[in-house]
Order: structure tokens, then sequence, then C-alpha cells
């Protein structure tokens, strides 16, 4: 299992920070970072680069599709690609309703489907081919300049017809909110084998546990009303998304991030939870781990 962390997107702290942050990191032995598209946040794909010192393995987890023409999104991704030396990989999402119609004011129709007619140009156009399609969403008739190897491609995919989708189309998944009995019983089979499962994870090493679950509660509590989120979370028996926590001391933290492994998780993205102190533990027990 490989283990990632964030990388800062969200403008809100100084790049600097987040790329001594990020080298630091690789030298702990993390094996990759990943961006998220933040809404009020800096361009998730395009700020990749700025990262090359970095882990080996720089992604998105990931950019929202409905506002990106795929075209667009196989353009910037390829020019990321070729100033990382082929270190990307992409990874997409339809977002949500809340976001994608109410703060961009874009239709939020048929994810499922639109994420693979997205999928059906984008791929193709990653690899340099030319692509002529007729679809619902999209008309396409172009060839892109592909010089280096194309990036794999994960898909945001939590509910049955979007992973579906991703087995057919994408490399893999990366998921959020989550416990490895539904990454065994539910992510692992509906991909196939050799799929990537990326698990998003929040961790916190701390003698605080409940404490740092009260505020995970508080500070994530709109997760639960939104639909997708809400349903993985039913499907795998939770309430919030403070139950999907790692928390715990040392030797809890260990174990339950071996559980993701032998789940089938093949990457970890985590995000330390807590104080300064804390935080930096974590990513030091975390890193230790026996992959």
């Amino acid at each position: 299992m490989r283990i990632g962390t964030n990388l800062d997107s969200s403008g809100m702290a100084p790049l600097e920070d987040a790329r001594a942050e990020a080298v630091k990191n690789a030298a702990r032995g993390f094996d990759s970072g990943w961006t998220n598209q933040f809404p009020n946040g800096l361009d998730a794909l395009a700020l990749l680069p700025y990262f090359s010192d970095g882990p080996a393995e720089l992604g998105t987890a990931v950019v929202p599709t409905y506002p990106r023409h795929p075209a667009a999104m196989a353009t910037e991704a390829l020019a990321v690609q070729a100033m990382t030396g082929g270190r990307l990989t992409l990874g997409i999402g339809p977002s949500h309703k809340v976001m994608i119609e109410g703060a961009l004011g874009l239709a939020y129709s048929a994810p499922a489907r639109h994420t693979r007619e997205y999928l059906e140009v984008l791929k193709p156009l990653l690899r340099g081919e030319h692509v002529k399609y007729s679809g619902e969403f999209f008309t396409v008739d172009t060839q892109l300049s592909a010089p280096t190897p194309p990036p794999s491609v994960l898909v945001s995919a939590l509910g049955p017809r979007m992973l579906e989708v991703t087995r057919e189309l994408a490399e893999g998944t990366i998921a959020i909110w989550v416990r490895p009995d539904l990454v065994a019983d539910y992510l692992v089979p509906r991909l196939g084998d050799g799929a990537r499962v990326v698990v998003g994870l929040t961790v916190s090493v701390t003698a605080d546990p409940d404490g740092t679950r009260e505020r995970v509660a508080r500070n994530f509590s709109m997760i639960g009303d939104l639909p997708a989120y809400r349903a993985v979370l039913d499907r795998g028996g939770l309430d919030s998304p403070a139950d999907a926590l790692v928390v715990g001391d040392e030797a809890d933290v260990l174990r339950e991030l071996a559980r993701f492994r032998d789940a089938g998780t093949t990457d970890l993205i985590v995000h330390p939870e807590g104080t300064a102190e804390e935080k930096e533990r974590t990513l030091e027990i975390v890193a230790g781990l026996e992959r």
C-alpha cells in the first residue's frame, strides 16, 4: 500500500510553506502528494508542478468535471504531465450539485452518464488519439499533441453506477468517508483486479480521541447533507464523517491503517488532524507503517 499526503491548494496559506512540507514528507518516505479543488481555492491541477521537489507521484483528488471540457482538461493534464516528468495521476469527479449548480450555475444532470462520456473523450485525447465523438453531453472532433506517456486517471466513484463506469474506463477510484469493511466488501469487488483503490483518510495520533471526533463532526457537519457522501456513509453504517476517522494512540492508528491495507486499499491519502504537534506526530507514525 502506497501512502500519500494532502498538498495545500486552499490558497489560505503561503505556498512556500506547502512546498516545504511536501519536500519534508517526501524525505519521510511518503509516496505521493495530492491537491484538491476547493471551491474558492487555487487550480488543483495547474498547481502540481510547483511541488515537483516533493513526492514521486503528484495527483489531484479531485478536479470537478462539469466546469471543464474534457479537451481542456486533457490539454492541461498533458502540460502538467510534461512539466512534472510523467508523475501525474489525474483524479476527476462530478463534484456535488450544490457546488456545480448552486455556486457555478451549471446544470448538474445525470452525473454517471456525464462521467462516462467525459472519460470516453478524455482518455483517448490523453493518448494523443484523434477523437470524433457525438454524445448527449459532448460533441468533439479534435486531437491533441501528447509528447509524454499519458497520466493514469482515477474517478471519485462512490455509487454503484459510478463504480461501473470507473471499472470500464479508468484506472481506479478515489474514495472518502469509508472504513475498511466497505473497501473490502464493496469497492474492491466492484472495481476488479488491478484497479487502484485510493482512500482519503483523516488521521490523528492523539490522547483526546473523543475531542477530535467532536471537532471533526462539527467542522464537517455539511458532509452528511451531500447526497453522494450521505449514501456512502449510510452504506458503511456510519452516522457522520467523524465515524470514518482513524484516531487514537500510536497502536490504535497503526492497527487501523493496517486494516485498510489488508482490505485491499492500494493507496492512502492521509490528512493529519489535531494540534501542530499532533499533526507532526501523526505523520511520523504513519510514515513508519509497514507497507
